[in-house]
């Protein structure tokens, strides 16, 4: 069963992330099932930018705790949206949580519904925002990431917009993103891809200095007692045992 649904309109396809049952969390399936659908977009003229949405009330719920995908391969994922020489557009209309805000991160534009909400989760299961930050800490504003990474805090789509996470936020959210698919339609490919390269040089250089280290990170913190007692507690509905 696919995780992924495609569709084509005048040259933008839309990936939705299709697995409702889970949230559209990111299991290994999906995650793979994402970076294939990436490569066709990359590989086809007919292509001129990617939208990636999601069907159901959630738009990423993070990683997935019983079918993690392996952390080089998301952070694989990642940087194949920041390196696409095709603009990649995120069309949330809910909820993203934790490993869901590396991909918008690492999307060229970002639109939300004002319905949508936001919040990095990772501190309450006693692990890190680790490799989410290779795009993040690029392009967020820095004081209030602490704030919401620290706290694990949920926010909503005006303080997403005002803090870079989002491009633009409005009722209608294709509204909103009408004029930017026009803008992409009527773009040259090869502007589009040498401008996207300008505009991700800072992000992939984050790649290159860090990935090694925070994929480390990742895998260290994921199999540590605290974070499978946070991992269980989340799984069982529980407050873990450091609640206070």
């Amino acid at each position: 069963m696919t995780s992924i649904g495609r569709t084509r309109a005048r040259g933008v396809e839309t990936l939705s992330l299709d697995a409702t049952g889970t949230r559209n969390a990111l299991s290994a399936a999906l995650v793979g099932e994402l970076a294939d659908a990436l490569t066709d977009c990359a590989k086809d003229p007919g292509v001129r930018a990617a939208v990636l949405t999601h069907t159901g009330t959630t738009f990423c719920a993070g990683a997935d705790l019983r079918d993690p995908p392996d952390p080089d391969a998301f952070v694989g994922l990642l940087r194949q949206i920041v390196e696409l020489p095709k603009p990649v557009v995120a069309r949330v209309t809910g909820h993203v949580r934790a490993g869901g805000l590396g991909l918008l991160a690492a999307c060229d534009i970002t639109a939300a519904s004002t319905e949508s909400t936001f919040a990095f989760t990772e501190v309450r299961i006693g692990v890190a925002p680790a490799v989410i930050s290779l795009p993040l800490l690029p392009r967020t504003d820095p004081r209030a990431l602490s704030r919401y990474y620290l706290t694990g805090e949920r926010f909503d789509a005006p303080e997403a917009a005002r803090i870079g996470l989002l491009t633009a936020t409005g009722d209608d959210v294709d509204a909103v993103l009408a004029p930017v698919l026009d803008g992409l339609r009527r773009s040259a490919p090869q502007g589009l891809a040498e401008t996207k390269r300008l505009l991700t040089t800072r992000v992939l250089e984050t790649f290159d200095r860090e990935a090694a280290d925070l994929t480390a990170l990742s895998a260290r913190l994921f199999s540590s007692p605290q974070a499978r007692e946070g991992m269980t507690a989340f799984l069982e509905r529980r407050d873990p045992a450091w609640v206070l």
